[in-house]
């Protein structure tokens, strides 16, 4: 009985230790982005839509760098359980290497075809010159985001989360303060309105950029602070080998960031309100979900940890446990989304109609979010953690593209149903995603040790 307790408790600390920052570090992002939309809703719905249909471009580009660092981040996991730190520097020298040369492949197309952009999605001129002047200011952040990304990723995966954490918090302040001053006017300021957003957030991911290289270069110890020579030092063999793994992960990620972006193309269709609504629901929905990005970050690590200690057995274990604690939580979640919906609907400007929208769609949100909870810790925190990327790639590509996106366009232009029923429809895929992933798991044909291959 005391071996049990202790080995719970042990699992416990080690998730606390793991997810708790990693929720932090959440909460700040996505309270980031909660307070550019409520800021830019003084503005009226349409800067709402113009700042939302921008920010897919960097919504894409931030889960490609995703799908870029959580593929990597599965041999970084398992080489700090074999305690291998020069060969967790040669991934992660891979990981910044790739993930700058997509930064500047976005910077460059966002920055000269804008306007081409906004058009994609909707065909409202003034939305689309909005949306022109925020890509236009936050396409220079691309670069810095994609290395301070990289560097925060991975301090997840070798348990160093604090100082990230920290300079993440210091980076929402300043958002949040040059909002202020520069959106409506204050302290002297001139009102700037969308291009004050764009430009706050641009000083924050400057700040949050030299902080982060400076305090993980400040301790020479500090795993990740490799000289170029380290970073470099990778070969064709290992590049291939972390490719082989990482490739999957990055095409599912971008087929599911591109198909979610191909709804709000037919989000656009039902016009501006649409668009704020469907923004607004997918801020309020992902800061109830921060808490499962954290467990299901402490699930890929610990998980990728054993796993690289050869202990399948305790992986299995873990497993087992992430599944249970976000089952039950998941539930709690969903109500607390459920019930305090209207409660903070008020902060927003909206229409009387907008608003009543956004709480029906809010309702939608939360009867999906367990699904949407249990494909998530699945995918991300269990699957890919013991290697089976492939099956996860196909099972988003194939959910995303052949039941969400045929979807959310049936509902709009042939049903033309309201918003709320609309991503009822397209939100049915999460249904099939979460029973493919739970047999698969239940399999155990993802379990793979691939520092030993």
């Amino acid at each position: 009985m005391n071996d049990i307790i202790k080995r719970n408790k042990a699992f416990i600390n080690t998730m606390i230790i793991i997810a708790i920052p990693v929720v932090i570090q959440n909460m700040i992002s996505i309270g980031l982005n909660m307070i550019d939309t409520v800021m830019v809703s003084e503005l009226g719905e349409n800067a709402i839509s113009a700042v939302g249909l921008a920010n897919r471009i960097y919504f894409i580009f931030t889960t490609i760098c995703f799908g870029i660092y959580s593929g990597a981040s599965i041999f970084v996991a398992q080489y700090w359980g074999a305690k291998d730190m020069v060969s967790i520097k040669k991934v992660f020298g891979i990981d910044l290497i790739i993930g700058s040369l997509l930064s500047l492949i976005f910077a460059v197309l966002v920055f000269f075809f804008r306007n081409q952009i906004m058009r994609i999605f909707i065909d409202d001129p003034y939305v689309i010159e909005l949306g022109s002047e925020y890509l236009k200011v936050i396409s220079f952040s691309y670069p810095l985001t994609a290395i301070s990304f990289a560097f925060s990723f991975n301090c997840r995966a070798i348990h160093k989360l604090k100082m990230p954490t920290v300079i993440n918090a210091v980076a929402l302040l300043i958002n949040t303060f040059f909002n202020w001053i520069l959106i409506t006017g204050n302290l002297g300021f001139k009102a700037l309105g969308v291009e004050g957003a764009a430009i706050a957030t641009l000083l924050a991911r400057i700040v949050e950029f030299v902080a982060l290289i400076f305090f993980i270069y400040k301790d020479k110890n500090h795993p990740l602070a490799g000289t170029i020579k380290e970073l470099t030092s990778w070969d064709v063999t290992m590049l291939k080998k972390v490719l082989k793994t990482s490739f999957p992960v990055i095409m599912s990620e971008t087929a599911w960031s591109i198909g979610t972006s191909v709804y709000f193309i037919a989000y656009g269709f039902m016009g501006s309100y649409a668009i704020a609504v469907v923004q607004i629901a997918f801020n309020i929905s992902d800061f109830f979900q921060t808490l499962f990005f954290g467990i299901g970050n402490a699930s890929a690590v610990m998980i990728g940890n054993e796993i690289g200690k050869n202990d399948i057995d305790k992986a299995m274990d873990y497993s087992n446990k992430f599944v249970k604690i976000t089952l039950v939580l998941s539930f709690v979640f969903a109500s607390l989304l459920l019930v305090s919906r209207n409660y903070i609907i008020r902060y927003f400007n909206l229409e009387p109609i907008t608003s009543e929208y956004l709480s029906k769609t809010l309702i939608v949100y939360s009867l999906y979010f367990t699904p949407k909870m249990f494909s998530y810790i699945f995918i991300c925190g269990i699957l890919r953690a013991g290697g089976d990327t492939k099956f996860c790639m196909f099972v988003d590509i194939i959910t995303i593209w052949g039941i969400g996106v045929p979807l959310s366009f049936i509902s709009v232009l042939l049903f033309k149903l309201p918003i709320h029923l609309v991503i009822a429809l397209v939100f049915s895929e999460e249904i099939i995603k979460s029973i493919t992933v739970t047999k698969r798991y239940l399999s155990k044909k993802w379990m793979n040790n691939l520092i030993m291959d």
